[in-house]
């Protein structure tokens, strides 16, 4: 992934495998004051105003390319439920208050903007072409343990593939989230994640610390790269970002590093408007 420095002070990560306009933000370029939430957290409930997360949004799409004012990010609850949104929910979650939760969403709506926010969880973005190149629809999800478990990305991305037509033709980006490393779990975990997963993809990615007893590590990027691949998607298709938040806490807001003092990030992509004949 590509990082891009807007002149307006945004910081924000790119993937050249997604053609639609798309940002993995920072927390670089905002107007955030608090110790926490500097300077750009784009989520309510953190401690900032809401004019101040507001005036984040609208500087992360001006660098972007996007309208602020079509963004969908609703309340997320670490679910595997992804929504199809219609024109009807552009500014659910800033500008519209939101009458419903879920943790993914798909789109084939001009201009609509499908955001989810993570502060160590899994961002994923994608989009499914059809066979002339042309973008036909737009997904993107927020894998927690929980999603990433219960199959949201292969639930995101099956519902792209159905509208695109193909699953070599859907394209895939997952943006910074914590390392398996910085994320140790107990047995409350490994119990947990052990009831939804066979014993050998829990092998795979449940890892024993070597040095500590009772804690093991997951790497959750890889794991929904595994359940991508499962489910149709080209290897080569999926571009991973491999940064950790909670190893670049100066660069990115990660929960674990902040202990729950922290911003939020968010990511988006856009599905590209029809130019007016």
């Amino acid at each position: 992934m590509n990082t891009v420095r807007h002149e307006n002070g945004v910081e924000y990560l790119r993937s050249d495998k997604i053609s639609s306009k798309h940002g993995f933000s920072t927390r670089k370029g905002g107007v955030s004051t608090l110790p926490h939430t500097s300077s750009l957290n784009l989520a309510f409930g953190r401690g900032d105003d809401k004019e101040t997360v507001l005036e984040n949004l609208r500087l992360f799409a001006d660098a972007v390319g996007f309208d602020a004012e079509k963004t969908v990010s609703v309340r997320q609850v670490h679910s595997a439920d992804v929504r199809y949104i219609d024109a009807s929910f552009a500014g659910y979650g800033y500008f519209k208050e939101d009458t419903f939760s879920c943790d993914g969403y798909v789109t084939d709506v001009s201009g609509i903007v499908l955001g989810v926010k993570t502060a160590d969880c899994v961002p994923i973005i994608m989009e499914g072409c059809g066979s002339d190149g042309g973008v036909r629809a737009v997904g993107a999800a927020h894998a927690g343990w929980r999603g990433t478990v219960s199959g949201i990305a292969a639930s995101c991305f099956n519902m792209v593939k159905d509208m695109a037509g193909s699953p070599e033709r859907v394209r895939i980006a997952i943006g910074p989230s914590i390392c398996g490393k910085c994320f140790s779990v107990k047995e409350d975990f490994v119990d947990a994640v052990g009831k939804l997963l066979d014993k050998e993809v829990f092998d795979k990615f449940i890892i024993p610390d070597e040095q500590k007893a009772g804690v093991w590590h997951a790497d959750l990027a890889e794991m929904n790269r595994y359940f991508l691949c499962l489910a149709g998607a080209l290897p080569e298709n999926i571009d991973v970002s491999g940064e950790c938040g909670c190893c670049n806490p100066d660069r990115y807001f990660s929960h674990r590093y902040g202990r729950g003092e922290r911003g939020t990030m968010l990511s988006v992509i856009e599905m590209p408007r029809v130019s007016p004949r």
